[in-house]
């Protein structure tokens, strides 16, 4: 009986059953799918000229909003250096203009290089000169940038409410000090307090009758031998002299008659005053008050210009990453006919990470127990004709 002959490469598969199946389809559709570039975006001539137009618009913007965070920031500072000496040593509040400056000198350089490139990007004479520049313009904006945004945003919408308790124990302990005009190192608590009362129109922590309860007149400027100083100080636990009056500094200038800093818990000491309008008299508002608004008040508009700094920073990251790999495509000339595609990563970035995803998982999974060798039935020789 004649066999039939197989030619090389043709088998039975029922007798190469370990032999792998041959790649389908849909598994180099797969293959492709895997090698393709993060978000990809498919750019011909008139909207790659439209999207360079518009990066180099949005890139004057983000340098605006750069040179306003670098403004506000820079107040913030300046205010602070003022009234640092009412904000308690741990407050942290300050970190924050700090923080917002670099963001603001980083957004304005991004801003700057992104408008260069955008411009150069439309001339293919002086691209080139700009194409070793916009890989460190990418990194620099995105990991230095955004990181100094993120961080100063985050601060903006959290020091506010440490402000509160520093500027409690800061305004405390600035009262305490007053009087101590012959003490090294707070000589200059009286002269501090004084103009910050004046220039905010403030009195006081809270109020006029915070200073009922320190002593604000210097020991040097008490008279010993006065019986009403002898007896106010005996009748003090701590040996303090405390009145019922206040400095000059929280007399109201536009009140109609001459300031009342003395004897202001006596009703029948003033004719015509009521002590329960001492705002006739007297600033109404404490300090705290007073500087917790206006701090508040300008770390709000800082955060503000901070979210629109790195929204302004995110899309002028992202175009000049769309327009820099579609360029790359057509070897630096944005005028070519023909279509191109931006990307945002390469295909080769998705599978290193896989990689790198498999290789973990199977580094971290346990191996399996390896199963006993089958026994091999021993093979027949046939005996020789």
């Amino acid at each position: 009986m004649a066999l039939a002959q197989l030619k090389p490469g043709q088998a039975d598969s029922a007798s190469c059953p370990g032999q792998p199946p041959s790649p389908t389809a849909p598994q180099s559709l797969r293959q492709r799918w895997e090698m393709a570039p993060v978000l990809p975006l498919v750019l011909p001539l008139q909207p790659r000229i439209r999207l360079a137009q518009g990066l180099w618009l949005l890139s004057w913007l983000l340098t605006l909003a750069g040179g306003l965070t670098l403004l506000s920031s820079g107040h913030l500072l300046v205010q602070l250096r003022h009234l640092g000496s009412f904000l308690a040593p741990s407050c942290r509040f300050p970190v924050l203009p700090q923080a917002a400056l670099a963001a603001g000198a980083v957004a304005l350089g991004t801003g700057l290089g992104a408008a260069g490139a955008s411009r150069a990007s439309l001339d293919a004479g002086r691209y080139p000169s700009w194409r070793g520049v916009l890989g460190p313009l990418l990194v620099v904006g995105t990991a230095g940038g955004g990181g100094l945004l993120v961080l100063a945003l985050g601060l903006a919408l959290g020091l506010p409410v440490s402000l509160d308790q520093g500027l409690e124990e800061g305004l405390g302990t600035a009262l305490a000090y007053y009087k101590d005009t012959e003490v090294p190192g707070r000589c200059h608590a009286k002269r501090l307090m004084d103009e910050l009362q004046l220039r905010h129109h403030c009195c006081g922590r809270h109020g006029y009758k915070d200073w009922f309860g320190v002593q604000w007149v210097s020991s040097r400027y008490l008279d010993p031998s006065d019986q009403d100083v002898v007896d106010r100080i005996q009748s003090n636990v701590e040996g303090l002299y405390l009145t019922d009056g206040v400095p000059f500094s929280c007399c109201n200038p536009h009140s109609p008659r001459p300031c009342l800093q003395s004897r202001l818990s006596d009703l029948y000491a003033h004719p015509l005053f009521d002590p329960r309008q001492p705002n006739l008299n007297l600033w109404a508002q404490g300090c705290h008050e007073v500087l917790l608004g206006h701090l508040q008040g300008l770390s709000n508009t800082l955060g503000s210009i901070l979210a629109v700094t790195f929204l302004l920073q995110a899309l002028v990251l992202l175009g000049l990453r769309y327009l820099q790999t579609a360029l790359e495509g057509l070897g630096g000339v944005i005028d070519g006919e023909r279509e191109t595609q931006g990307y945002l990563f390469p295909g080769g970035l998705k599978d290193m990470l896989k990689t790198a995803w498999l290789q973990g998982g199977v580094a971290h999974r346990p191996a399996p127990e390896e199963a006993p060798p089958e026994d091999v039935p021993p093979k027949e020789v046939l005996p020789e004709a």
